[in-house]
């Protein structure tokens, strides 16, 4: 499993970010949540579903990250430079936990992307199949990966994934720290 922490610190492609992180205690969400606000990259990021590319990092994006505690899951919600919404990407994980002030995940394979016109994209189900065979993850961990999979799914299909109505108003909070 990879280990991915909410600062992306070691990711070379953002040449100046501004980043900083709160911790939520409300009804809505309990856990961490990290901003970085990029500034200048060495080149955009565009990723590509079917025949649809969007760019997900340039100058002037905005990358929030929810690390919600005691769940398998992490949302990361990115902006572009007009503060609209390019996408949702829920990375399915073993857990959330913090390092040196850091929220981190073990990832889990598995990720779920949602667009803004509401299109639902699975992710990566090749290296959650290789993981098993492979025996870098156990039938459990696979099991857990599908389970969280298939609630998330769920709730989004019902409108009742909360986290993705939260991602305006947590990168507004966030902003104000900037």
């Amino acid at each position: 499993m990879k280990r991915k922490y909410g600062d992306r610190s070691q990711w070379k492609r953002i040449i100046d970010r501004d980043y900083t992180q709160s911790f939520f205690d409300t009804e809505e969400f309990k856990g961490y949540v990290t901003l970085i606000k990029v500034n200048k990259v060495a080149a955009p990021l565009s990723a590509k579903y079917g025949e649809e590319k969007i760019c997900i990092v340039d100058d002037g994006y905005i990358w929030l990250q929810h690390f919600p505690t005691n769940k398998h899951h992490s949302l990361t919600t990115m902006f572009n430079n007009r503060g609209e919404i390019v996408q949702w990407y829920i990375d399915i994980c073993y857990k959330n936990g913090i390092k040196n002030n850091v929220p981190w995940l073990d990832d889990l394979y598995l990720d779920i992307i949602v667009l803004p016109s509401g299109k639902i994209i699975q992710k990566d189900i090749d290296e959650l199949e290789e993981a098993l065979s492979k025996g870098i993850i156990d039938e459990s961990l696979y099991n857990m990966a599908w389970d969280e999979t298939n609630e998330v799914m769920e709730l989004i299909k019902h409108g009742n994934f909360n986290l993705l109505e939260l991602a305006n108003s947590h990168k507004d909070h966030l902003l104000k720290f900037l």
